[in-house]
């Protein structure tokens, strides 16, 4: 077990602390919102059978994220350095599981949702200027130019990516909250929100509680990001205190978002309509716009993702570079670019293997990673959970700006809603080959651990 000056003894070498508590709050509301509220309550709704179900398992998910965000603000106030996801599972359990979520998140998890997210920015960007991407190949040139895009503006300094975060932040806010004030005013709403013939799933007949796991596991998926604060941590101003606030008041802005929104969307459609929409918002505002409101839709939800794919490579590659900075990886990654202060080669890595992803896997098949993203996600967070219970008893005299309530039922719950995602994943069986392409990848990511990594430095 590594003493107390071992644990303090992690380095930001070359990294500033420029960022504030606004830009923080504002890293865990951008990685959250992104995509996922834009596009996921369609699969939602249809895995649940109908509106009321669906609205139970955003509910059950929001609380889930609120028990991880108490979690992990304990977590953050400990760890207030760059990278402190990866720290914290290697100190709390062994360098394997840390090396696997970082090559995960860097393979899988973030390069996956990378993919999807430009994707979808790309497919949205076209319906605002009335001029919808629909080709394959445009598509593909058209996500990868964002992604080079973004890669090029964050290795460029962080203060660049923070911008970029902040005004995108604002943008999908308010987005988001004008969908719900034209549910309100809307005079003559879509009120059925239950299934309809045409639109009941075939695994109806399984139980309700099966059916709100499985839906669990595409919310959960706009769920995700509030960590991105854990990993930037070393560039955030007075961290101890700054991290844990961002973290529990970004979340809570986000569920309180998310549970409106949902609501409007299926006031606005119906169920069947939720179901059949391939651009919710859009549809959800030209039911009151008719005219524009596809278009103005469209562009916001282009400002959404846009955002949320910078967080993505505002904050993944900073685990790349604190696991390189360990010893636990090529030590090209762990180096800091004397002009602008940022890890250009984590950054380049994480945007490269993204590209790859969406070139070589293609549109559709990248879509179809949502699962496998959160299932390989879930298994960390888990992990992460619990390893706050783990540190607690090894550390018990260590400093902590923050204490979970309810401790330690509050990391329990959490853990055991993680799980249910989990069960959720396997239960459903259109889920289920994206989930054993996960547990592929990390048995992959072992294997490449043991052969190149293991014993380079010792715990």
């Amino acid at each position: 077990m590594a003493s107390e000056s071992e644990h303090r003894s992690g380095t930001d070498q070359g990294l500033k602390r420029i960022l504030g508590p606004v830009d923080a709050t504002c890293i865990v509301i951008g990685a959250i919102i992104g995509v996922g509220i834009f596009s996921t309550p369609s699969q939602v709704a249809q895995v649940a059978g109908s509106g009321s179900m669906a609205l139970t398992a955003w509910a059950i998910g929001g609380a889930i994220a609120l028990m991880g965000a108490l979690t992990f603000a304990e977590l953050g106030g400990l760890y207030p350095r760059t990278g402190g996801q990866y720290e914290i599972l290697r100190d709390a359990y062994s360098p394997l599981p840390a090396f696997l979520f970082v090559f995960c998140n860097a393979t899988a998890i973030q390069a996956g949702a990378i993919a999807v997210i430009a994707i979808i920015c790309a497919k949205h960007l076209g319906l605002a200027i009335g001029n919808e991407i629909t080709g394959t190949f445009a598509m593909t040139l058209s996500a990868a130019g964002l992604i080079v895009g973004l890669t090029a503006a964050n290795a460029l300094g962080v203060r660049w990516g923070s911008r970029i975060q902040n005004l995108t932040v604002y943008a999908k806010v308010l987005t988001l909250i004008v969908v719900t004030i034209l549910a309100i005013m809307t005079e003559s709403p879509v009120t059925e929100v239950v299934a309809t013939e045409s639109t009941e799933q075939s695994d109806s007949g399984r139980a309700p509680i099966v059916l709100i796991f499985a839906a669990l596991v595409p919310a959960f998926f706009a769920f995700g990001g509030w960590q991105s604060a854990l990993w930037m941590a070393g560039e955030i101003r007075q961290p101890k205190r700054n991290v844990p606030l961002a973290i529990v008041g970004g979340v809570l802005v986000v569920v309180t978002i998310y549970l409106l929104v949902n609501w409007a969307y299926l006031r606005l459609l119906g169920y069947d309509g939720v179901v059949g929409s391939q651009t919710i918002a859009a549809d959800a505002v030209a039911k009151a716009w008719p005219n524009i409101g596809r278009r103005v839709a469209g562009a916001a939800v282009a400002v959404s993702a846009f955002g949320v794919l910078n967080a993505q490579l505002l904050g993944g590659p900073r685990l790349i570079y604190s696991m390189a900075n360990d010893g636990r990886f090529f030590r090209l990654f762990a180096h800091v670019n004397t002009r602008f202060k940022t890890p250009v080669a984590a950054i380049v890595l994480l945007g490269l293997m993204a590209l790859v992803l969406l070139i070589v896997a293609g549109q559709h098949a990248v879509e179809k990673l949502t699962t496998g993203v959160v299932f390989i996600d879930s298994v960390f967070f888990a992990l992460t959970g619990l390893a706050l219970i783990v540190l607690r008893k090894r550390r018990p005299r260590a400093e902590r700006p923050m204490r979970v309530p309810g401790y330690p039922v509050v990391p329990l719950l959490f853990v055991l809603g993680e799980l249910c995602i989990l069960a959720g994943a396997l239960f459903y069986s259109e889920q289920r080959i994206t989930v054993l392409i996960g547990v592929g990848w990390i048995l992959g990511a072992t294997l490449l651990y043991f052969l190149f990594f293991y014993g380079s430095r010792r715990q």
